[in-house]
């Protein structure tokens, strides 16, 4: 066997190898806009780390928790005096004169206690307001990956339905290549007969030249789509997509309603400034219950043994001590900190307050402006569908003039341009469309 073919069959067995494996690495998904918007809830970095954020939450509340649970505590330890400790008396307690000291050594040179010590807080303003605000603080959480997941589902949106409609400029540009190059043959045949020159045959041979390079962009465009909403999915490039739902213009039209109606708390960013305006509220009462007393209970118990020789696991008494005790700070004077604490909160609360406000009117702005793009959408494409329509009967009435030879090249090439012009706005105005309404439904809160 020649060297030549062993590479041939090297390559070929390392394609088919290659082939084998992308199989096994990719999946395959038919999904509807509505699989797919929960195919990425599960899989988007940006939503998984949303729900991240309110499992942190939760450790956190369970954080504030033990601040109002008893804590217990163990000790054990152990000295060895290598030297007691030294203390002076008063020498004249031993007949010395008076204002002299003399020094003794008190003490045994081992000791070991064993102590358990318990910790239980009865009150704490800020505590108290902390455990208040555990259920705000997990919906605000929650609201904020409400918030991140509607921002994905706008995105699909848009994407998918621009992927499903593009089948619709694939097919009018094959419509636009068959139709040509049924054009171009029946030229070719005149041209044979000398009916028709050769330019004419190659003004032709252009045009489906032309439209084969624009489906060629298209199919890139379409790819390049497909790839960016397999990101947004969190899905491997690798695996295929098929795309299930369909769009048409009457179901892109009878989203559009009359009715001006709408909720500020049917949105989820509107939802979420209001539960941080209700933790800015808490985080004053917080400060406030400052001022209070804490309180506290304590208690220890203690065993405690000494012994001039290390045999503490032997016979020898063990001493016992305990107490409980109640603790009650009370604040006097902290150089005003709490009171520019507060301050601080209610400047916080303001700026929140504003921010509601603002967004009204920034809600209120993009419902006006959506619905006014989208109704404009609606028109535009229904116009553009009629143009459409009306500039393929002109060029087939030119087609036919010019069949009989009642018509000129120039004639029909001008109604191809502006037939392939009329279809290029169609599918922009349908594009459009889908955009507007996605922006509609959003800005009122429906998507």
């Amino acid at each position: 066997m020649s060297k030549r073919k062993i590479q041939s069959m090297v390559l070929l067995l390392g394609l088919a190898i290659s082939t084998i494996t992308y199989a096994q690495n990719s999946a395959r998904h038919e999904f509807s806009i509505q699989q797919s918007v929960e195919y990425a809830y599960k899989n988007n970095v940006q939503v998984k780390n949303a729900l991240l954020n309110i499992q942190v939450q939760q450790q956190t509340n369970r954080d504030i928790t033990s601040a109002a649970l008893p804590t217990v505590s163990g000790n054990l330890s152990g000295n060895d005096y290598l030297q007691l400790p030294v203390s002076l008396l008063p020498g004249e307690f031993f007949g010395s004169a008076p204002g002299t000291f003399i020094p003794v050594r008190f003490g045994v040179k081992y000791n070991a206690y064993a102590t358990i010590q318990l910790q239980q807080l009865l009150f704490d303003g800020q505590v108290f307001i902390g455990l208040q605000a555990r259920k705000t603080s997990i919906d605000f959480q929650t609201k904020n990956k409400e918030v991140t997941e509607e921002m994905i589902k706008t995105n699909i949106h848009k994407i998918y339905y621009q992927l499903v409609v593009s089948k619709t400029q694939i097919d009018l540009l094959d419509a636009n290549i068959n139709r040509l190059s049924k054009l171009e043959h029946d030229t070719k045949e005149l041209y044979k007969n000398g009916f028709a020159e050769k330019l004419d045959l190659d003004k032709i041979s252009v045009q489906v030249a032309n439209l084969q390079t624009e489906k060629l962009k298209a199919l890139n465009s379409i790819d390049l789509g497909y790839m960016g909403l397999k990101t947004l999915l969190g899905m491997p490039v690798t695996d295929t997509l098929i795309l299930t739902d369909k769009l048409s213009e009457d179901q892109i039209s009878q989203d559009f309603t009359l009715d001006t109606a709408y909720n500020y708390a049917d949105r989820k960013d509107f939802q979420y400034l209001s539960l941080g305006k209700k933790l800015n509220e808490f985080n004053i009462k917080r400060y406030q219950l400052s001022y209070l007393p804490t309180v506290s209970l304590s208690g220890s118990y203690t065993k405690n043994a000494q012994r001039n020789k290390f045999d503490f696991f032997g016979k020898g008494d063990w001493f016992t001590t305990s107490f409980i005790g109640l603790n009650i700070a009370v604040p006097i004077f902290d150089g005003f900190a709490k009171d520019a604490r507060i301050k601080k909160a209610r400047f916080e609360l303001k700026q929140t307050e504003n921010q509601l406000d603002n967004l009204k009117l920034s809600i209120d702005n993009e419902v006006a402006q959506s619905r006014a793009n989208f109704k404009t959408a609606i028109a535009t494409m229904n116009f553009q569908k009629k143009n459409m329509q009306l500039a393929e009967n002109v060029y087939n009435q030119t087609k036919k003039k010019y069949e009989v030879g009642t018509g000129s090249n120039t004639e029909i090439t001008a109604a191809q341009t502006d037939l392939v012009t009329a279809q290029t706005n169609y599918i922009s105005a349908l594009y459009s469309a889908i955009i507007a309404r996605v922006d509609y439904l959003k800005a009122i809160g429906k998507l």
